[in-house]
């Protein structure tokens, strides 16, 4: 008898390591920023980098799943392949530059439509006790006087997702008001680009470096 209940509480302490050890699995979904993010110098793999030289890089798996384009419906026509199929503890969700940014060819998505979408992607990773933790599209153009050409609607559409993060209970990383902070005090040439992106949307390096610190501050404790 004794034998079993030896053998019954190793068995359980392993399961219990194993568990504890266990990756956090991190699915970042959204467009060419987050495909980009991915590359060797982008904001996931800079990430990784910093997840690992606080010494937790066994305990954090980081996967990207953007794809150049896209707006919120294409995230959510593709979300079961590209996202619920990795089994991840915590979704990333990045998008809304391109539903402001593609208004200028006709292709952009309204506000209505936006929040009927993004409110739907959450809903069911929700389902699937997944976590969400949600961005703020960061510029389309660095201007710091608010004249860039949509920087009107970029900061409507900021504020549907600030306030979908507040009624769902979802951590927020406020990139929109990041990236204005930062170019006010770094952009005193009020250039509409070359700060933080390259030319006014995509990141360059610091704005790798400067997306992937603002993420760790809500994904890495």
């Amino acid at each position: 008898m004794r034998l079993l209940l030896y053998i019954s509480f190793i068995a359980i302490t392993l399961v219990s390591f194993t568990g504890m050890q266990q990756k956090q699995r991190i699915v970042f979904f959204g467009d060419s920023i987050t495909q980009a993010g991915v590359s060797p110098n982008g904001y996931i793999t800079v990430l990784g980098n910093l997840v690992e030289q606080k010494g937790l890089k066994d305990q954090y798996e980081l996967v990207g799943a953007g794809i150049s384009g896209n707006k919120v419906y294409d995230l959510y026509l593709r979300m079961e392949d590209d996202v619920l199929a990795k089994n991840p503890n915590t979704v990333v969700i990045w998008v809304g530059v391109n539903d402001v940014w593609h208004k200028r060819n006709g292709t952009g998505t309204d506000a209505p439509k936006f929040e009927q979408f993004y409110n739907a992607i959450i809903k069911k990773l929700q389902a699937k006790n997944i976590k969400v933790v949600m961005c703020t599209p960061a510029a389309i153009g660095e201007k710091t006087d608010f004249s860039n050409e949509l920087d009107g609607d970029l900061n409507k559409y900021a504020n549907i997702i600030r306030s979908i993060a507040v009624k769902n209970n979802c951590p927020l990383v406020d990139l929109r008001k990041g990236f204005l902070a930062y170019n006010l005090a770094n952009n005193a040439e009020n250039k509409d680009r070359g700060i933080l992106t390259s030319d006014g949307v995509h990141l360059n390096e610091k704005g790798n470096l400067f997306v992937a610190e603002e993420m760790m501050k809500v994904l890495v404790k």
